[in-house]
């Protein structure tokens, strides 16, 4: 049961209504956590911004995806799971690898790594080792993706906290559950 109101395209005003009309052009749609989203105009630029500026970095549109799932399955976000799943198959994964992503693994050892470095991020709340930026480094990324690696994370703790509280309907494909996806 959605428990923020969802802003209705047609309802959109001012800088809501040219957000959404970006966000229709780019996806087709506008997505129901967007619309709930929506009655922030500033919240949703900067959800939009911060996700804009970010796909335009280091991390290829996979490691992204796998990082949201990871994220998302941490935090136990139903909408961002079925999301990023459907997304993480637009981006290539497969099922084998949106199931390992929500474990925070991976097969390909660099993205392993960058996994569980997600994981820990959130389950430490930010506090890493210095063993921890050393496998990093290790499997060949650069502070620069490190500082990235921060900044997805940051911004599905955001999606997922959001999502908790406004509880929008679930407009993508549900995500298996992981006995089920196993």
């Amino acid at each position: 049961m959605t428990r923020l109101q969802q802003v209705q395209s047609t309802d959109a005003a001012g800088r809501t209504a040219k957000l959404f009309d970006g966000i229709q052009k780019k996806l087709g749609s506008v997505p129901n956590m967007m619309r709930a989203m929506g009655n922030s105009p500033a919240a949703l630029g900067a959800y939009l911004s911060l996700s804009n500026e970010l796909s335009k970095g280091s991390l290829t549109a996979p490691q992204r995806e796998q990082i949201a799932l990871a994220v998302g399955q941490a935090n136990g976000c139903n909408y961002c799971l079925s999301a990023h799943s459907a997304l993480g198959k637009m981006a290539g994964l497969t099922t084998d690898q949106i199931r390992d992503a929500r474990l925070a693994s991976a097969v390909d050892s660099k993205d392993d790594a960058l996994l569980r470095f997600a994981l820990k991020l959130v389950t430490n709340q930010g506090h890493v080792a210095d063993s921890d930026l050393q496998s990093l480094h290790d499997h060949g990324f650069t502070d620069g993706d490190i500082v990235e690696v921060v900044a997805h994370v940051a911004l599905n703790i955001f999606t997922n906290y959001f999502n908790h509280v406004a509880d929008p309907e679930i407009d993508f494909p549900r995500a298996a559950s992981l006995e089920t996806a196993a």
